[in-house]
């Protein structure tokens, strides 16, 4: 590929190529091969990136601009988007090997996440403290300046729009740092940014690593607000970058969601949500249904319920809509086979699937189905990341509680039950930020999302998201003289008469 061909990084309202002239190859998952190359973006990048957000913040270009403004300027980012929603999908789609609807889909979404916080905007609001006639007192919601956002390549397109419309909505400037991997959807939104007409320096995304574009980006001592999306362990090593600064962060980091399964549970339900929860985008998801918790009564019915699901599932190609689409990487696959030949030799069986699929082009892995996972095993205890699904049985609900609850990571969980009063007890004693009850992914760009124990802090989606990209200042005033009532007033509207 010509340099005229190279995709370049969006610095200050233009495409702008790396200093040092290197490049990543991008490659089709479906397929193993290069379908493009990127711009590896440096230091040097990084600085000139976060001058420009910085700059805007200085000079309070999107501080000062009416809220409602700030939202207009967000409609018309989704707007542009939507405009080219099929062409972005086929990016999706090559980008990251998900299936062609998904992609669709995760189009959409980000669509909806633009639109939404764009409506909030002008909804967020201070308040006014009563402190007695001689004083006035209110509070501030305000930006923290310069947010630098590292997204993931599961949803690249979808997680980039959540982020910068959160920030933007709230008088934030951002820098992205795109997924490696998965680099070309990020670049579509910079691409509607600027159809949009945002001010320069606004959104500056960057393609590039992560232990180099992304380290030194954290790190840069203007960058005042961090949000990650990623695995524990890369989270703990941007925390311990952001501690050094005290820069407050936003992270959503990795999940092993249990689904408990009660005796009276609809099995179609069940089923259902284990096509989507467990093996959608190839199980790639932080939310995804990676852990079965089954009513030792019924889980011999369960397992054949599950294993004809899962054997039913085609395998391939995401442009062709295959119900599982391949991984990542060829080092996410092998990651993923590796986990499984240690649940093996750890004493699970193997029910269905278990292996790579090397016969054919691409990165793709059986969908696997694991039965008699123990409680203390690695696949029990540890995020694969793939489309893996492990089976556990429980004797009674504290049983069940108590195995969902019992790995280091709380970002979902799911219950099934016909009975309202047990599923509200289960989603009660459950220690994650979402719980779906008789499905799963029931959350929406509406619904507050965000782990609990290692799984992160602060939520994104719903409202609460904007409370995490603002800081609260207060003002108090001090008259000279204390407010007079009613009556006092008019007694000295008479006396100057």
């Amino acid at each position: 590929m010509t340099d005229s061909a190279v995709l370049k990084s969006f610095i200050d309202g233009g495409w702008k190529d790396c200093a040092s002239g290197r490049r990543i190859e991008v490659d089709d998952p479906s397929t193993g091969k290069i379908v493009s190359l990127v711009a590896e973006a440096g230091v040097e990048d990084v600085d000139l990136a976060v001058a420009a957000a910085h700059r805007v913040f200085r000079e309070r270009i999107l501080v000062d601009m009416h809220p409602y403004d700030r939202g207009r300027l967000l409609f018309h980012v989704a707007d542009a988007l939507e405009a080219r929603g099929g062409e972005i999908a086929v990016t999706v789609c090559m980008d990251t090997g998900k299936a062609i609807d998904v992609a669709r889909e995760e189009v959409g979404t980000a669509v909806r996440y633009l639109r939404y916080y764009a409506g909030l905007a002008d909804k967020l609001e201070g308040r006014s403290i009563p402190r007695g006639a001689h004083l006035v007192d209110y509070t501030l919601r305000s930006p923290f300046g310069v947010s630098a956002q590292i997204v993931p390549w599961n949803f690249p397109l979808e997680l980039t729009a959540r982020s910068l419309a959160c920030a933007i909505a709230t008088g934030n400037s951002v820098v992205i740092k795109s997924p490696d991997l998965a680099p070309l959807s990020g670049l579509e939104i910079a691409r509607a940014c600027e159809t949009a007409g945002l001010p320069a320096g606004a959104v500056n995304i960057l393609t590039g690593y992560g232990h180099t574009t992304g380290q030194a980006l954290i790190q840069h001592r203007d960058v005042r607000h961090i949000v990650f999306t990623g695995s524990m362990a890369t989270g703990r090593t941007v925390l311990k970058t952001a501690a050094d600064r005290i820069v407050p962060c936003i992270m959503e980091l990795g999940g092993k969601s249990a689904g408990i399964i009660y005796a009276d549970a609809d099995i179609d339900c069940v089923v259902e949500a284990v096509r989507s929860g467990s093996f959608l985008n190839a199980g790639q998801n932080c939310n995804a249904f990676s852990r079965l918790l089954v009513d030792s009564k019924i889980a011999d019915e369960v397992l054949e319920r599950v294993k004809s699901c899962v054997e039913g599932l085609s395998v391939g190609p995401g442009r062709d809509n295959c119900d599982i689409t391949p991984l990542i990487s060829k080092k996410q696959r092998d990651n993923v086979e590796r986990a499984c030949e240690n649940a093996i030799a750890q004493g699970a069986r193997v029910v269905t699937g278990g292996s790579a699929l090397r016969d054919r082009s691409g990165y793709f892995m059986a969908g696997t189905l694991f039965a008699d996972v123990a409680p203390s095993s690695e696949l029990f205890q540890t995020e694969t990341f793939g489309p893996v699904l492990a089976v556990t049985p429980f004797d009674d609900p504290s049983n069940a509680v108590e195995l969902a609850n019992g790995t280091e990571q709380g970002l979902a969980a799911g219950v099934f039950t016909k009975d309202l009063d047990r599923a509200l007890w289960t989603a009660d004693q459950l220690w994650a930020g979402q719980i779906y009850i008789n499905g799963w992914f029931v959350g929406g760009v509406e619904t507050p999302f965000g782990g609990v124990k290692q799984s992160g802090y602060g939520r994104e989606k719903g409202q609460e998201a904007l409370d995490g990209y603002v800081q609260t200042r207060n003002v108090g005033i001090k008259l000279s003289q204390p407010r007079s009532s009613p009556s006092q007033a008019g007694a000295m509207r008479r006396h100057t008469l």
